[in-house]
């Protein structure tokens, strides 16, 4: 579908477009930078999530800590194609602002919301943050208007080193944000994270031209339900997105438990502490996927790096199991870089075989119904880790381990529907 038949009017005859010609190349700089210090915000606010709403309530169940880390990523899922739809409408650059500006209103409000020490205003600020953080599709979409077809890949990287740097960087941000080592970090990580915002919008208020002509492709089209008829109907993508589901599952409910293990669950780490040991994982990550994955793909195939990652992930989470069952910090984070160098090894493999099951006139359906997949994973590992957590402290990694073996066998499943 292009933009077109949706359009009535030529963008370049919008309010707010700087010229009718398609932007330069130089505003994927800009998109680099408005994504990166959008996530400096979320990636500042969110190890220290849990700390502050188990602060604010008694949840002996864990669900409504659960529903607290999950409500971002739902609210992403619904509106990211809602969003996508309007900026096909009214143009990219319209919607990049109004949700940096709805960034800036709601990590003010979480800011406001610790100081009331209310639990449901954290949650208002949380869902709010999620519905104007949902425009990541959107500035994909902008990214895909200004390159070609060959450089199309290397502008959608930028979109995910953005990702790493913020979730690097963020944490750091956070440990700078705590007055000191030992208090609680108050209002003003909201604050920080609303004034990074801030700066992201005015770059993109004067720096961002439109993207948006009558040949731009829909930045809807990947989130359409029929997508789902058509991945379900291919040989090996069944297999591969159930892959997907059980690798991003377990990892988002690694995430969502690290910081309530770190403090208090397990272990009494300071507030500081646990925002250095997210930055480790962002930044370790980084540099496992950056030296050594990538030198990797020269002699493996996407198969061989997926099942790796896949039997990494499986003794990490084994590892993890028997260190927190006897409290060693030392086999915590040895289990940890493991699990996290599993991740890095199985995600963009497990992408990049996705991809290449598809027909090339099916990808954007395939890729989008892979979307679609992953974030329904990452909604429901956040949701249910804290309660099986309080349920049981070995439940969540146990269950990963188990779920990580059913990965490689649907791996292989796939591989050999794709062969047959």
């Amino acid at each position: 579908m292009k933009v077109a038949d949706t359009v009535s009017n030529d963008p370049s005859n919008r309010p707010g477009d700087v010229s009718g010609e398609r932007a330069k190349t130089g505003s994927l700089l800009v998109i680099f930078l408005v994504v990166m210090i959008d996530l400096l915000g979320f990636g500042m606010v969110l190890p220290l999530l849990p700390i502050y709403s188990k602060q604010f309530t008694l949840d002996e169940s864990g669900w409504q800590l659960g529903m607290l880390m999950a409500s971002f990523s739902a609210m992403q899922f619904l509106f990211a194609p809602i969003w996508g739809l309007m900026s096909d409408r009214v143009g990219r650059r319209p919607i990049l602002m109004f949700g940096l500006f709805g960034s800036v209103v709601f990590y003010t409000l979480f800011g406001f919301a610790t100081i009331w020490q209310s639990l449901p205003w954290i949650f208002a600020s949380r869902i709010g943050a999620g519905i104007c953080g949902a425009t990541i599709s959107t500035a994909q979409a902008y990214i895909a208007d200004t390159t070609s077809e060959a450089g199309r890949s290397r502008g959608m990287a930028l979109v995910g080193m953005a990702f790493g740097v913020g979730f690097t960087f963020g944490p750091l941000l956070g440990y700078f944000a705590v007055p000191d080592g030992k208090s609680a970090p108050g209002p003003w990580l909201g604050y920080v994270a609303a004034g990074l915002s801030a700066v992201a919008l005015v770059l993109a208020a004067f720096l961002l031209p439109e993207s948006l002509t009558k040949n731009s492709q829909s930045a809807a089209a990947r989130f359409r339900l029929s997508n789902f008829g058509v991945a379900w109907r291919l040989a090996g993508v069944p297999a591969m997105l159930g892959l997907i589901f059980m690798v991003v599952f377990s990892f988002a409910g690694f995430e969502t438990t690290l910081t309530l293990l770190l403090k208090g669950e397990l272990f009494d780490f300071e507030w500081r502490d646990l925002c250095l040991t997210m930055a480790l994982i962002g930044f370790s990550s980084a540099i496992i996927q950056g030296g050594i994955v990538r030198p990797l793909y020269k002699r493996f195939s996407d198969a061989q790096m997926a099942a790796m990652g896949s039997m990494m992930e499986v003794v990490g989470f084994l590892a993890m199991t028997v260190a927190v069952f006897s409290a060693s910090l030392v086999g915590f984070f040895a289990a940890m870089m493991i699990v996290v160098a599993g991740f890095a090894f199985i995600q963009p493999s497990i992408h990049s075989l996705l991809s290449r099951a598809a027909p090339g006139d099916q990808q954007g359906a395939v890729l989008g119904t892979g979307q679609s997949v992953n974030a329904l994973a990452r909604i429901l590992g956040s949701a249910l880790a804290i309660p099986l957590m309080k349920w049981n402290l070995l439940a969540p990694y146990m269950i990963a381990a188990v779920l990580l073996c059913c990965a490689g066998l649907f791996l292989q499943y796939s591989l050999r529907q794709r062969t047959t």
